[in-house]
């Protein structure tokens, strides 16, 4: 069931990715060569206790029925896509990390994910970034109300095929509020006329995750990170954002 918010609700949202925001852009200051994901995290978890925000990844339950996902961040590096988990693992000149992070606040929640260059990057890398990160916008441009919702997905796909890249189709975006994970699923392929309406009032956390290579994908031994089956590099950018009768609101800014 979709959870359409009010007003107060959506500003109560945006206190939450106003903290999301303004850890990650701490995070993305401290990202260099040499430190560790485990430092990272460890600084994530300093900046919510300073903010009295919980951060929702830490102990989530595995799908799968395994261990609880260890960290306040998912740190993936590289061919890692998603759900990294924060270990003593040194950043190399060159990497790419996608730090995805979401908190409770005040009951609401706030979810994004961003992916920064290791020191100098290369061109290839540079470029999944950049569009990887534009499809993102594509995505947020067309959740308008009287769309159908697969106009955000078909919007994504398009950025990123015209480029040459691909998007992973196992894991999707989905509906944010209350609960980190609400209706609708939002994949980031798909016909632009498929899918429910999107109302006044909806909330959700668009995320691209997009491969250079292929779009399949697989679960490491540790049951949590997901990395690319064939080991090419992968990027994620995500933002929360409210569907409005003025258009998209992204309450996951500065």
């Amino acid at each position: 069931m979709i959870i359409l918010k009010n007003r107060d609700e959506i500003e109560k949202m945006r206190v939450a990715g106003k903290v999301v925001a303004q850890v990650l852009d701490i995070l993305r200051q401290k990202v260099k060569p040499g430190i560790t994901t485990a430092n990272l995290n460890a600084i994530a978890e300093h900046e919510c206790k300073r903010r009295n925000a919980i951060p929702v990844f830490k102990n989530y339950p595995n799908p799968k029925g395994g261990r609880p996902f260890p960290g306040a961040i998912c740190a993936s590096i590289n061919e890692e896509v998603i759900h990294g988990i924060p270990i003593n693992r040194e950043l190399k000149e060159g990497d790419i990390i996608s730090i995805d992070f979401g908190v409770l606040v005040n009951g609401f929640a706030g979810d994004s994910a961003t992916t920064i260059p290791v020191g100098e990057i290369s061109d290839e890398a540079a470029k999944l970034l950049r569009v990887t990160e534009e499809s993102l916008m594509c995505g947020i441009n067309a959740a308008i109300i009287g769309n159908r919702l697969g106009a955000i997905s078909n919007a994504v796909q398009s950025q990123v095929e015209k480029h040459g890249f691909s998007v992973v189709r196992d894991f999707v975006g989905h509906g944010i509020g209350r609960d980190m994970h609400e209706d609708p699923p939002v994949p980031n392929y798909g016909r632009i006329n498929s899918g429910p309406k999107l109302q006044n009032g909806m909330t959700i956390a668009i995320e691209p995750m997009v491969n250079i290579g292929s779009y399949k994908v697989l679960t490491k031994e540790d049951e949590w990170t997901i990395v690319t089956r064939d080991g090419s590099l992968s990027a994620h950018f995500e933002h929360t954002i409210a569907i409005t009768e003025e258009g998209p609101d992204i309450l996951t800014l500065l």
